[in-house]
């Protein structure tokens, strides 16, 4: 291949697709030009392609690709603030536990140990107690910038309900463990924050002012009662941890830590900031004394000066109108239902591909109704479906190349069978069209190709699309084959981009036979945003393609029987 994509603002992936080594197919050293996400075109999900119409979402996709020029895609943080939220967790984990090894639990003793641990052994402790304020508070702004990009780029309903609504617990959890542990350290903020907490959780019904009092008198205070607020603060992060791990259930291959370079990059720039800013108390609490200026850290301590500027009741009512709004976004904001995938019990081999595929295990395999000992079938959990066909290209006898008079795979989308991709292929082809081109409906709009040479088509995800279209399109009078995909840390499905370009590379089944020509064959990535650049890139294939002549003559097509496929 000789000519090259004018995509030169885009990478082209690692060794063509090949780094990641799945599966057990031979490879097919296909050259990846550079990559571009798609539109809708075939009774796609509403939430698709929401990022390309909708001014937030526009605005929140140019910061995202201005980042991955500096970080590169693999470790842009716009694009890995949940795994970010884990890595920051685990760093206030274990900063925690060393500083809990030296902390003094009476009430006599909490500020004194952590004055010691700030300062006689700066170095370690020090280092440590900075270490865990500022990775607590970059711990928060992921966790609420993971929830704001998902909100933006509408992926809270429909099949993500769920990991929506198990994602709003962790805030509450986080801001009561942040708030009790600017408690622990018993110095003007502690009190600042015993008597604001006191008098906020006094408005609700069953509590009231003598709460309060316990923290006006200097012998209210008990070691017991500090040894409370160490429980809680050990405690509520151990119900986080749960609430993240549930956050992920409904996710195949979560990826909970991020990339390596913006794990150690982002661990460096909190060491470095604990360095440069270490965190220090202010002067020890004094009960018979009104705190005058504090700094506070608002990431945590927010509701504690809106109370005094407002009134304890507005802020209970913002916060609670705000959860119940998050909880109620799923059901209120509603994504229109689209048919979820279909198995056929009479066609399906027990293979496990698409459930290895799934990118949101919605996919089991269960005992197959024929009987036969051992052998399974897959089963379609249809409130965890995306409808985006991976399944359906991963399935192998999802091939043009079956005979029969009705082309019925083991799983399928009703929406767009494979049945109808090829009856529309055939069509194309018959008609003329020489070019075909396959595309993504989540990027480059590739149904504004159209030329009289050219049969181009949009999927919900690419890699819907069978690996043995390709073959079959170039067996039919195709002269070359343009696949556009997702760019791989961009992809509306998580997984798609990727899975599509490794069973085109011949590392994933199903795999594309070696003896296609690969010279007629482009794989490109187009982003949404890329639609002049996938026009570009058309045209250098299709001059590519005139520059290798007329296409060699080949076996027709050839199609095989059902007990080929079943085997």
């Amino acid at each position: 291949m000789t000519g090259h994509s004018p995509l030169s603002h885009i990478k082209a992936p690692p060794g063509p697709c090949n780094d990641h080594g799945v599966g057990t197919a031979r490879r097919v050293p296909f050259p990846m030009e550079a990559c571009i996400p798609f539109q809708p075109a075939l009774g796609a999900p509403a939430a698709t392609g929401t990022a390309a119409r909708n001014p937030a979402a526009r605005c929140l996709r140019a910061a995202e690709r201005a980042f991955d020029h500096p970080f590169g895609p693999a470790a842009n943080p716009l694009r890995q603030l949940g795994a970010l939220a884990f890595w920051f967790f685990w760093i206030v984990a274990v900063s925690g536990v060393y500083l809990y090894i030296f902390f003094d639990t009476s009430v006599a003793g909490a500020y004194p140990s952590v004055e010691s641990l700030t300062r006689d052994q700066w170095y370690a402790g020090g280092v440590m107690r900075s270490l865990h304020r500022y990775a607590s508070d970059a711990f928060m702004l992921v966790t609420v910038l993971h929830l704001v990009r998902e909100l933006v780029h509408g992926r809270f309903n429909g099949f993500r309900w769920f990991s929506w609504v198990s994602g709003v617990p962790t805030l509450v959890f986080m801001l009561i463990s942040g708030i009790v542990g600017y408690w622990l350290v018993w110095d003007a903020v502690a009190q600042f924050v015993g008597v604001g907490v006191t008098e906020w959780v006094g408005w609700l019904p069953g509590f009231g002012p003598g709460l309060v009092r316990n923290f006006i008198a200097a012998e209210a205070m008990t070691d017991r009662f500090f040894s409370l607020l160490v429980f809680i603060h050990i405690g509520v992060p151990l119900f986080l941890l749960a609430a993240m791990w549930i956050h992920i259930q409904r996710i195949s291959r979560p990826q909970t830590q991020p990339a390596t370079a913006l794990a150690w990059g982002s661990l460096a720039m909190l060491v470095a900031l604990a360095l440069a800013r270490p965190a220090v108390s202010h002067a020890p609490a004094d009960l018979a004394l009104a705190p005058a200026a504090l700094e506070l850290d608002w990431f945590y301590l927010f509701p504690l000066p809106a109370m005094y500027a407002w009134s304890a009741g507005a802020v209970w009512l913002a916060l609670g109108a705000a959860a119940v709004l998050l909880f109620a976004l799923p059901w209120l904001v509603r994504a229109p239902r689209v048919p979820v995938a279909r198995v056929s019990p009479a066609n399906c081999n027990g293979c496990a591909r698409c459930f290895a595929d799934c990118p949101y295990a919605a996919v089991v395999m269960r005992e197959h109704p024929d009987g036969k000992p051992g052998k399974k079938m897959a089963v379609v959990l249809d409130d965890l479906c995306a409808s985006c066909g991976i399944c359906a290209g991963a399935c192998p006898s999802s091939t043009p190349f079956r005979s029969g008079e009705a082309l019925v795979t083991g799983i399928d989308m009703p929406q767009l069978p494979v049945e109808a991709m090829r009856a529309r292929l055939e069509r194309a082809l018959a008609d003329g069209k020489t070019l075909v081109v396959f595309g993504c409906d989540s990027g480059a709009p590739v149904t504004q190709l159209g030329t009289p040479d050219v049969a181009a088509w949009s999927v919900p995800c690419i890699a819907q699309v069978p690996p043995s279209f390709v073959d079959y399109a170039l067996r039919t009078g195709a002269r070359g084959v343009l696949v556009a995909r997702c760019p791989e840390h961009d992809c509306e499905f998580r997984e798609g981009s990727r899975w599509a370009a490794e069973r085109l590379a011949g590392t994933r089944e199903p795999h594309l036979r070696p003896s296609v020509p690969q010279e007629r064959v482009r794989i490109v990535e187009a982003a949404a945003e890329d639609a002049d650049a996938l026009g570009r890139a058309l045209a250098d294939f299709r001059a590519h393609l005139a520059r290798l002549g007329e296409v060699p003559r080949r076996a027709k097509v050839k199609r095989i029987d059902e007990a080929q496929v079943s085997r």
